[in-house]
């Protein structure tokens, strides 16, 4: 089954968006593929809450521009503010249901995924057990990137059948997920779980892109689907640092690079690199480098 158009199971109604684009299909036996192009217009300044319901399956958004969002707790909370950049994805469990609130105007391609879909898939390769996926939140996906470009022109409603590709691209989507996010950590011989290559970059990417924020290590943690205090060994213990230790070193070296700009004001750099005001950045960046700053940019100009 192919079909081009917005329908009953396109996510778009949850965006206030009845009119979305929506590409949904069978690429296996009984289990939909859903594919939807969200394209959400918010103010400056305003916001603009999603409820997703509850279902046996995931959703995931794929950025095709940059957007920040928060995840909202069921008591209504709202979560830390993420910016999402353009290539990066959103893959959150359903099991719950989801709520998101934008802060910004949305770009993305949104795909509905039932459970069984996965286990369909894994049925094909008799060696690959059914897995659950991990959530992650604002990883860059150079594969889901292009695959996602490969079925914009079909979303946009371009030619009436669907070509032979369709089928193939929406199983390599699965199939890239299973691989890449599956919910199974990887083991040290000492059967001790440890950070894989993904985990620790998304952890990073995180820390980096929200340098000039409040970090929580349970914010760091939901990256990878772990808890904090397993995410925080587990990092220690693949780069040596713990999280707040890397967020420091990370943050002094991006203050070395802005007092080489020398009309900012130490306060602006302060501000810029996620310290709690002046002050604190005196303190940890003397600690770290023997200097103060306005000592090291008097030396960078000598």
């Amino acid at each position: 089954m192919y079909d081009v158009g917005a329908t009953e199971q396109s996510v778009g109604q949850h965006f206030g968006l009845t009119h979305a684009p929506c590409l949904t299909l069978k690429p296996i036996r009984a289990a939909l593929f859903s594919v939807t192009h969200l394209q959400r217009e918010v103010e400056k300044g305003q916001t603009f809450t999603v409820d997703l319901p509850a279902e046996r399956g995931y959703f995931l958004m794929l950025y095709l521009k940059d957007a920040h969002h928060c995840d909202i707790a069921d008591n209504g909370q709202q979560a830390q503010l993420i910016h999402y950049r353009s290539g990066s994805i959103c893959l959150v469990d359903l099991a719950q249901g989801a709520s998101i609130c934008l802060h910004s105007s949305l770009d993305a391609l949104g795909f509905v995924l039932p459970q069984t879909l996965f286990e369909e898939l894994s049925e094909m390769a008799p060696d690959a057990a059914p897995r659950d996926l991990r959530c992650r939140r604002g990883e860059l996906d150079a594969v889901m990137r292009n695959l996602g470009a490969a079925l914009l022109p079909l979303l946009r409603g371009v030619g009436q059948t669907a070509p032979a590709a369709l089928q193939h691209i929406a199983i390599a989507i699965c199939a890239h997920l299973l691989h890449t996010y599956s919910s199974a950590p990887q083991r040290s011989q000492s059967g001790n779980a440890m950070l894989s290559v993904w985990e620790e970059k998304a952890a990073k990417e995180f820390m980096v892109d929200n340098l000039s924020h409040d970090i929580r290590v349970a914010a760091i943690a939901a990256q990878t689907g772990l808890s904090a205090g397993h995410f925080s060994q587990s990092f220690k213990h693949a780069t040596g640092s713990t999280p707040h230790q890397w967020l420091i070193q990370v943050r002094v070296e991006r203050a070395k690079e802005l007092l080489a700009d020398r009309a900012m004001a130490l306060v602006t750099i302060a501000k810029e690199c996620g310290f709690s005001d002046q002050s604190h950045f005196n303190k940890v960046f003397l600690r770290e480098t023997g200097l103060t700053p306005a000592g090291w940019r008097l030396r960078g100009l000598q």
